[in-house]
């Protein structure tokens, strides 16, 4: 793996987590709201699409650079729609980082012909 595809993957695992946590605690301001005179909806609401926006376009790199299958990238895109779907996509996209980083040492130490 080379450097631009482990700094987009890198990118994408960590706007991932924040992203999720942003639509949970959205998901959260709209139950408060109906229930409350809370209103954060608005705020939590312009967050969350920030961080959305930032995943789509860090997952849009992430496909272009590390080739992957339509249905790895439909899976990440997936995850991202999803409540709690970032947190499994941060976990998924650092074992394959971790994979691959092992498979590069040991093409490197001559372990492995690939």
């Amino acid at each position: 793996m080379d450097l631009k595809t482990a700094t987009a993957i890198r990118r994408l695992r960590l706007v991932s987590a924040p992203e999720a946590i942003s639509f949970l605690l959205l998901l959260v301001c709209s139950v408060l709201k109906r229930t409350t005179d809370f209103n954060a909806v608005p705020v939590m609401g312009m967050v969350h699409g920030v961080l959305f926006i930032l995943y789509v376009i860090f997952w849009a790199d992430a496909w272009n650079r590390t080739k992957w299958s339509v249905k790895t990238a439909a899976l990440y895109f997936v995850l991202s729609v999803l409540p709690a779907g970032g947190f499994f996509a941060e976990r998924k996209l650092r074992r394959e980082t971790e994979d691959a980083v092992i498979a590069s040492r040991a093409r490197q130490e001559g372990a492995v012909k690939a």
